[in-house]
Parts: C-alpha cells; sequence; structure tokens
C-alpha cells in the first residue's frame, strides 16, 4: 500500500492524526492503492470526534510526493491503444475525489511539502487547510513534458496565480521554489526541515477544546519566524513583467514561439523554462492554454470534471504514453510526438480532449 497511519494523543483524549506517503525510492508517488487508502482514511478521520488535526507527509529526504505513479498508467494505455485502460478511469477518479475531499476536510488538514512537490503532490499541497512547505523544495507542474495536462486542481489554482504566471507554470514546468510559494499563495508557512517534529509536540499541547484556530495559528507563526532567514530569494515574481509581456498573445502557437525563442537568453531561469518547452509536448500545450481560459470562473468541482474528462482522453493518445517512456522509462529524453510542430496540432483534437469519454451522467457528478 505505501502509505502509513498512525495517530498521537493529545489534551483532552484528543488525537492528532498522522498520514505518511511511504515510497521514498519512488518519491512517494501515489499509486492507485494509495490513493484509495488515504481517500479511505480521511473519510473515517473526518467522522471521528477524538481526531482534530490531520497531518500528511511524505517518508525520505527527497520529496512529499513527485506525482501520480505515471509509468503503470503509461504501460497500460501501451497495452491498450487508442483506448481507456480502466486503471485510468479509476486512478483519476479516486485521485480528484481524493483532492476534492481533501479541500472541503471539516478539520484542520495540515501538509508538509519537503523535497520535490510535483504534479499529484502540488494538489495534495493546494487541497491542504495549512500548507507548509520548505526551504529546499522545488513544486513544479511538468506534465507538459510527459504528454499529460496539468491536473489535481491545477485549472482551479494556478490561473488564479498573478498575471500570466500560472500560464508560465504550466507551460514550462518551471520549478518554484519556497519564496515562490508564499508570493503566489501557493503555500502558508515556509518551515525548516528539522522542525516537523516541533510541530507535532505543539500540536499534542494545543487544548482543542478552547480557541483552537489562535491556538494553532501562533504555533504555526512562531515556528514560521525561526525559518525565515533559510527562504531563497523569489524567482517570479520578479520577472512577473517580461512573463507577462512574453504571453501576451492570442493563440498557444504565438506563447510557445515566444518562450522558445529565449534558449539563449541571459537569464537562466527563463533560457531553462524556454528549453523545457521546446521539448515538451506540442498537443499538451494546446490542452493547458484552453484549459486554463475554459476554467477561469470554474469551481474547484467543476475545474477537477473538466479535468476527467481531459485525462481520460489523454490516455487514448500516443502522446502520454510515448512522453512517459521518453522522460521515465527509457530516459532518452528524445519523444517521438504525433505533432512535433505547434503550429501542426489540429484544432478539433485539441477541443475533443474536453468532450466526454462516458455516456449518461459525469463519473464525478456528485462532488458538492
Amino acid at each position: 500500500m505505501k502509505v502509513t497511519f498512525e495517530d498521537r494523543p493529545a489534551l483532552h483524549g484528543t488525537r492528532i492524526a498522522i498520514a505518511t506517503l511511504d515510497a521514498p525510492r519512488q518519491l512517494n508517488a501515489l499509486s492507485l492503492p494509495m490513493i484509495e487508502a488515504l481517500l479511505d482514511q480521511f473519510n473515517r478521520w473526518a467522522t471521528d470526534p477524538a481526531v482534530v488535526c490531520v497531518l500528511l507527509r511524505g517518508n525520505g529526504p527527497k520529496a512529499f510526493c513527485a506525482g501520480g505513479d505515471v509509468r503503470k498508467l503509461a504501460e497500460a494505455c501501451r497495452s491498450e491503444p487508442g483506448t481507456i485502460p480502466s486503471l485510468a478511469e479509476r486512478f483519476f477518479a479516486d485521485e480528484y475525489r481524493l483532492i476534492h475531499r481533501m479541500h472541503d476536510y471539516p478539520k484542520p488538514l495540515i501538509c508538509w511539502g519537503h523535497g520535490y512537490v510535483m504534479g499529484g503532490g502540488m494538489g495534495l499541497l493546494q487541497a491542504g487547510t495549512f500548507r507548509i512547505v520548505t526551504p529546499d523544495c522545488r513544486l513544479a507542474m511538468p506534465e507538459v513534458s510527459i504528454g499529460l495536462h496539468t491536473d489535481v486542481g491545477a485549472s482551479w489554482f494556478l490561473p488564479r496565480l498573478p498575471g500570466r504566471l500560472g500560464l508560465f507554470v504550466a507551460l514550462t514546468g518551471t520549478q518554484i521554489n519556497a519564496r515562490d510559494a508564499l508570493d503566489l499563495d501557493l503555500a502558508d508557512r515556509c518551515l525548516r526541515e528539522d522542525q516537523q517534529t516541533e510541530l507535532l509536540d505543539g500540536l499534542v499541547q494545543i487544548n482543542w477544546q478552547e480557541q483552537a484556530d489562535s491556538q494553532l495559528h501562533s504555533l504555526l507563526r512562531a515556528l514560521g519566524r525561526q525559518a525565515a532567514e533559510r527562504l531563497p530569494d523569489a524567482r517570479l515574481l520578479p520577472r512577473r513583467t517580461r512573463i507577462d509581456e512574453l504571453l501576451d498573445v492570442a493563440e498557444l502557437p504565438h506563447a510557445w514561439q515566444a518562450l522558445t525563442a529565449l534558449q539563449s537568453d541571459p537569464d537562466e531561469l527563463l533560457a531553462e523554462s524556454a528549453h523545457a518547452l521546446s521539448t515538451g509536448c506540442p498537443l499538451s500545450a494546446h490542452v493547458v492554454w484552453q484549459q486554463q481560459r475554459r476554467a477561469r470562473k470554474l469551481s474547484l468541482s467543476q475545474a477537477l470534471q473538466m479535468e476527467y474528462a481531459l485525462s481520460l482522453n489523454c490516455c487514448r493518445h500516443p502522446e502520454f504514453a510515448e512522453g512517459v517512456r521518453a522522460r521515465l522509462i527509457d530516459k532518452d529524453r528524445q519523444p517521438h510526438w504525433r505533432w512535433p510542430d505547434v503550429h501542426q496540432v489540429p484544432q478539433a483534437v485539441v477541443d475533443a480532449h474536453f468532450e466526454p469519454t462516458w455516456s449518461g451522467a459525469h463519473p464525478l457528478l456528485d462532488l458538492p
């Protein structure tokens, strides 16, 4: 299962519940059994009156969660080309239910994001009541590089970033540091890696029956002050004006051209981001462009419902399996995209990604 659960006694018979992603060799990538176990246990804790707070963390020094277990998904897609594997239907439905449940959780849910926080890991972190990052963390949504799209609620939280920074992050997979995460409201506090024990010690000492919110706020604020000097320099906000100007275009091909032209730019971050996009999937970039435009006024539930259709349709196309092969399996970083030229991707193919693959009611129609 590769996820463990425990609880610690607190004052007056209350308990602090802890869920730990426990697949450090896979950078705690989410598998379907892990998702199902988390969803089931979170539901149990939500109705347990003794549980007053939940902490979600990842085991190992390298990552909170580096995304979903896309290798298994890609293998299933490769074995059933042109169809939607049942694994994909279950995986994305349960993952999005988990994300929605966490966003709507009735108790304080603290997510501790350290190391790599990518893809599915970003979705988990953004769903927390209190989103903790550490000075070493690297957050990203790199799905364009593997022929997928930015999901796990990214349709909802990326368009809410200032200016066109959300679009930039989605297209290029640029890594966000702890300072960026705080600046862009993708995190609430930055704590040092060695402060997790101190956080837990503080949680069990809170009187959860009286002014608990104030006590929890004071605890997190005090710990955050101790870590303030470890924050790295901001990377994205200082570049916002230039990024907004580059992406002030009407169509995705123009944005692609503007960004990929920066591969020799003296700004190292922009040059690296330009190179990443140049090797990314043109079809995915088109989907992400439309995705952000369509999602601007959607609720979280509506965004997740849209993402479910996108994810299943991505599994029908060879780009996803090819992207995973090139990046994560063979690691040759030479993906052979069906449409390697961003100008040649048919608009009808892009639009079809937003169409349902099922008959009848939406499988996630019951999301509140």
